[in-house]
């Protein structure tokens, strides 16, 4: 065995001198100097902070790509310089194998082997392409050109940059474990029929909230430009929004044939609690700082609402529904939460704009675990004690903490998410399985799928978020599923 790990050895050796004799051999080329800048900039993986400072500035996929690039290249560098360099050191090639013109001063001292250059350009340029593979396309041939750099001029073998560049893109990939990559595809619905098909508004009642989202941004010019003929609504401040949506559709009669909804997921929650009591389809237009529903049915712009209400193209979409103590039901068109959980949403949404969905899922699990007071329940009658429960209308991925899209709309469950509060060390563990990747073996996270399920608070009365909206605290919750209680409009190519 040892005896063939030597044969091996000189092999790669011989390999790796004969390939730099032929890289010392190319011409002198106007390309020399501006490979040798290169390497030198990306040292400490400057480089690639500075281009993750520029993706993050755009919201959606650039910014994920670039945190998730930026969370790759501090992985990539922990398996790189803190064990691989430590447990294979490799002496660096000699400088008088290169011509003078090439040769980068001052020299690297490090081992040679695995090449961090080459890892951290392959852990980022794989992250970049797993959130976007357009930027992909145009990181990729820079990653290639920085670890090919480190052979041009000499501190580097090919074997310790194809070595390097194995590393960075497995923890690239491995990323995925922790902070999964969202399906471009929308949520699967049925297809519904019989939906009114409305081209200038008439017949459309269509419920406008300026304050969601953007400050800066009012939409209501955009959408009196594709629906004129609309009965526009705004909510009164401090209204029951529910209540005056049913009052103004009473009072327009008949004439409303369709409901058309802008702004964010409460106000989005609203209007579908309206429609599906009065059997009206939904337009959504995505006018919110997350628009997680709109996300998850497909629908990215106000134009794609108006070519499916153009189309009567709509698909069929289950809610949530819980009951509050004696209060009639609330509807929820994502997910209702209780303890802990509408503080995390809350701290959650205010971070996600700057850091993404997943660092600020964490960071906000962090401080909500460390803030939190455990909450004594009866779960379908099982005592529990308990730090936060999360209730999604179907089934969300990633089976984790940050649940983040729906493959269908239209499964039928409530996903219930729960972490115990009365294991020792619960806190500690449940946060320590979840960095990790291994919720699934730790009994302190519970998941379950199920068309109902009743939760009794056996302490004070404890607040409920639905949809991101806190609502006035309880005792009893009662949370089901309402199968495709609501139809939406969505582009037929949307799903």
């Amino acid at each position: 065995m040892f005896k063939a790990l030597g044969t091996a050895r000189r092999r790669v050796s011989s390999a790796d001198r004969h390939l730099v004799h032929r890289c010392a051999g190319l011409p002198r080329s106007v390309v020399d100097p501006g490979l040798r800048k290169l390497s030198r900039l990306a040292n400490h993986s400057k480089l690639w902070f500075a281009l993750a400072g520029g993706l993050a500035a755009r919201k959606g996929p650039t910014r994920r790509a670039a945190l998730r690039g930026v969370a790759a290249i501090g992985a990539t560098s922990a398996v790189t310089n803190l064990l691989a360099k430590q447990l294979l050191p490799r002496r660096r090639p000699a400088s008088d194998l290169l011509p003078l013109h090439r040769r980068l001063v001052p020299r690297p001292v490090s081992s040679s082997f695995p090449s961090g250059h080459a890892a951290s350009a392959a852990a980022f340029a794989t992250a970049v392409c797993m959130e976007s593979p357009l930027l992909g396309a145009a990181v990729v041939p820079i990653a290639a050109a920085v670890a090919y750099s480190r052979v041009h001029v000499g501190v580097h073998w090919p074997t310790d940059v194809a070595f390097g560049a194995a590393i960075g893109c497995t923890v690239g990939l491995a990323t995925r474990r922790w902070w999964p990559v969202r399906p471009a595809a929308p949520g699967l619905a049925r297809p519904s029929e019989h939906v009114a098909a409305l081209t200038d508004g008439n017949g459309l009642a269509l419920l406008v909230n300026a304050s969601s989202g953007d400050a800066d941004h009012d939409p209501s010019a955009l959408l009196a430009d594709l629906w004129p003929a609309a009965k526009v609504l705004h909510p009164d401040p401090g209204a029951d929004l529910v209540g005056q949506l049913h009052r103004e559709l009473d009072a327009a009669g008949g004439s409303v044939r369709a409901l058309a909804v802008a702004g964010g997921d409460g106000t989005v929650a609203a209007a579908a609690s309206a429609a599906a009591v009065r059997g009206l389809p939904l337009a959504v237009i995505p006018a919110g700082t997350l628009n997680h529903f709109a996300r998850d049915l497909g629908v990215a712009s106000a134009q794609d609402s108006a070519r499916a209400l153009a189309a009567g193209s709509a698909v069929q979409v289950d809610l949530g529904a819980v009951g509050v103590d004696d209060r009639p039901d609330l509807w929820f068109v994502n997910t209702a939460s209780l303890g802990g959980y509408p503080d995390m949403v809350r701290l959650r949404e205010k971070w996600e704009p700057r850091w993404g969905k997943w660092p600020a899922a964490a960071a906000a699990l962090v401080r909500v675990l460390a803030e939190a007071e455990p909450i004594e329940v009866r779960i379908d009658g099982a005592h529990r004690k308990i730090w936060l429960l999360f209730a999604g209308a179907n089934g969300y991925q990633p089976k984790g903490f940050a649940p983040t899209w729906r493959p269908r709309l239209d499964d039928g469950i409530l996903d219930v998410r729960y972490v115990r509060a009365d294991l020792p060390l619960s806190r500690t563990r449940f946060a320590f399985a979840a960095l990790t990747g291994a919720l699934f073996n730790s009994r302190t996270y519970v998941q379950q799928e199920r068309k109902s399920v009743h939760v009794e608070v056996l302490g004070e009365p404890v607040a409920l978020a639905c949809d991101g909206e806190v609502v006035p605290p309880g005792r009893t919750f009662s949370f089901t599923s309402r199968d495709e209680a609501l139809r939406v409009y969505r582009p037929e190519n949307a799903g």
